[in-house]
């Protein structure tokens, strides 16, 4: 079985490792950039694992980075993103020059966080993508403390509250009820990262979020009456988190995607894109990927393009988001460049919980 597997990785256009990650180069004909963006996926709900291949085979193909994708594996190299201490390759993380994150709630071991940490610290940009704002979920025993989500000190509301400007508040549309469609924050019309970017429309739900005030907000998410692109915005009231004041849904509508520069205690600045946006399904949407596309640009400090090419290499018909939704028994070479991803199965579900002793 491995030698066949090491023979299908050859076979492959595109992949330089196919076992346990994806790294995809860009072909022939498409000047390369000469950086290397780094995807990690790694969360329960959200299908990262569907999406960050299909965002990399378009960054790499078509705009011509060298692109790696990073997944979360049991032991015997299924794909499971459920395994949340799990990161398969992350030496990759020390040539990286910029990193895409769908994560959610991780707790990897210390050799793949010690990774992650020296490339944040080294500055390279943050391009995060939904759950990214709870990235971790490390217990208060663990030196990792910090980047937990439900961090109390030194950074309340760790990494994604301290770094990405936001963490996990609450869903403010109604869960797989009240879809997002955007609009353009206030001054932002101009900015090079709404660049071919038209209104957003994504199945997931806004979160509610207050990024600082050093942040760019690029666009707001309006709640809408349901699930279709065409439907109203929602006009019912409900209370902040903050300060259990109610407001409007849409009045006004939460920040769904924003900048900032972070200055980090190694004394280098991040760039640092944050969107509540990135759902598989999301992605859908071209202007979606557009944006992330040119986050990435931006990020690097490159000329953001007039109207990136952000076609799909491949078919990409992502599953629904859900938890225990992922496509069961995959392997990374299943997202390979050229490849149709199989369904896939489903998984089993968790075996119950031990009743508490008493």
């Amino acid at each position: 079985m491995l030698l066949r597997l090491l023979a299908l990785s050859c076979l492959l256009p595109g992949v330089a490792a196919a076992l346990t990650s994806l790294t995809f180069e860009p072909p022939a004909g498409v000047p390369a950039k000469g950086r290397h963006v780094v995807f990690l996926s790694g969360d329960e709900e959200y299908r990262g694992e569907e999406a960050l291949p299909m965002l990399a085979k378009v960054l790499s193909q078509r705009h011509g980075f060298r692109c790696t994708v990073l997944f979360a594996l049991d032991p015997d190299g299924t794909i499971n993103p459920d395994n949340q201490r799990s990161l398969a390759d992350s030496a990759a993380l020390d040539s990286a020059d910029a990193l895409v994150l769908a994560l959610r709630f991780r707790q990897w071991p210390d050799e793949a966080m010690e990774r992650f940490v020296r490339a944040f610290h080294r500055g390279v940009p943050l391009i995060a993508l939904r759950t990214s704002t709870h990235a971790f979920n490390f217990p208060a025993t663990s030196r990792w403390a910090a980047y937990a989500w439900n961090s109390k000190a030194p950074w309340p509301g760790g990494f994604g509250k301290h770094v990405l400007g936001e963490t996990w508040v609450t869903h403010w549309g109604k869960h797989k009820g009240e879809a997002t469609r955007t609009v353009v924050a206030e001054g932002a019309a101009s900015d090079p990262l709404l660049r071919g970017v038209g209104p957003i429309f994504g199945d997931s739900d806004v979160y509610e979020a207050y990024p600082p005030a050093d942040a760019r907000l690029l666009l707001r998410g309006l709640v809408l009456r349901g699930m279709n692109p065409g439907d109203a915005p929602a006009e019912h009231r409900k209370p902040r988190a903050t300060d259990k004041q109610p407001q409007g849904v849409n009045d006004p509508a939460m920040p769904v995607a924003w900048t900032r520069l972070f200055r980090n205690e190694a004394g280098t600045t991040n760039r640092v894109f944050t969107t509540t946006l990135g759902a598989a399904t999301d992605l859908r949407d071209e202007s979606l990927r557009r944006l992330v596309v040119n986050a990435v640009f931006w990020g690097l400090g490159l000329e953001v393009p007039a109207k990136a090419d952000v076609t799909p290499v491949d078919p990409y018909e992502p599953r629904a988001y859900g938890f225990r939704a992922f496509r069961y028994q995959l392997r990374p070479a299943d997202y390979a460049l050229g490849r149709t991803v199989p369904p896939g199965g489903t998984p089993p579900p968790l075996p119950p919980k031990a009743p508490a002793k008493k």
